[in-house]
């Protein structure tokens, strides 16, 4: 597939992937998870990821973080080529302007809600660390529950410690991969407000999977992956942003 350009310059591009391959072994044979995805995100924006199951975008979301790599192309985020990138190297540019969100919230089952939130802040050597935690969970309405282990709290409230951890580190990248996969209706909505109205105030850049259609339609734009492909980079429709405060 031939890469589409926006009227973007390359300082307004925060995610940039270029033919990227992914190719692992299994018993049967070889299997293509990504074949050749071209994609480019403006910062500020945010991207709805649609497909069928199957179809990469998890994966997709994995390499734009580092988590997976690449067999071929070029990927770099952030201003950073990932491929040149060791393990520390990764980690610290994960630390250093990347959130993630899963929708399996991923908190650590024996520290509390602040310790969780605290975790990415202790790991980049902040003294406040968990002042800053605290002031994390009050933003998403858990000021009252800092205390309580991930046991003790509801899907949702677990979900809103995720995003209060994910966002505490003010990352210049969100990564959200099906964050209401596991909650009902209702906290769902709720969840995705808080995500939207952070990503909104903080002036970061969202990269959201999602199965659900009406979801990726709040985005500025919906990119749909279909066989480790990209189908529609959603450029074409892609709504205008106002500018973001500062600039």
């Amino acid at each position: 597939m031939s890469r589409v350009h926006s009227n973007a310059t390359p300082s307004d591009t925060i995610v940039d992937l270029d033919d990227v391959h992914l190719r692992l072994d299994s018993g049967a044979g070889p299997v293509n998870i990504l074949r050749g995805v071209s994609l480019h995100v403006e910062r500020g924006e945010r991207v709805g990821v649609v497909g069928p199951s199957g179809s990469g975008k998890s994966t997709m979301m994995m390499v734009m973080a580092g988590l997976e790599r690449a067999s071929s192309g070029r990927i770099r985020v952030a201003g950073q080529d990932l491929a040149r990138l060791d393990e520390d190297g990764l980690a610290r540019f994960r630390r250093d302007h990347v959130g993630i969100v899963f929708q399996a919230f991923h908190l650590i089952p024996t520290m509390t809600a602040l310790e969780n939130v605290a975790i990415p802040l202790e790991f980049a050597g902040v003294r406040d660390a968990f002042a800053r935690a605290q002031a994390g969970l009050e933003s998403v309405g858990l000021g009252h529950r800092i205390h309580h282990y991930p046991g003790q709290l509801s899907g949702g409230e677990q979900q809103r410690t995720a995003l209060a951890r994910a966002f505490v580190t003010e990352p210049s990248l969100l990564l959200a991969d099906e964050p209401t996969g596991n909650l009902d209706i209702d906290t769902g909505v709720t969840i995705v407000k808080l995500l939207f109205d952070l990503a909104e105030r903080r002036g970061t850049t969202l990269v959201l999977i999602t199965h659900d259609p009406a979801l990726a339609a709040r985005c500025d734009r919906t990119v749909r992956l279909a066989d480790g492909r990209i189908a529609d980079d959603g450029v074409a429709t892609r709504r205008a942003r106002p500018a973001l405060v500062g600039e």
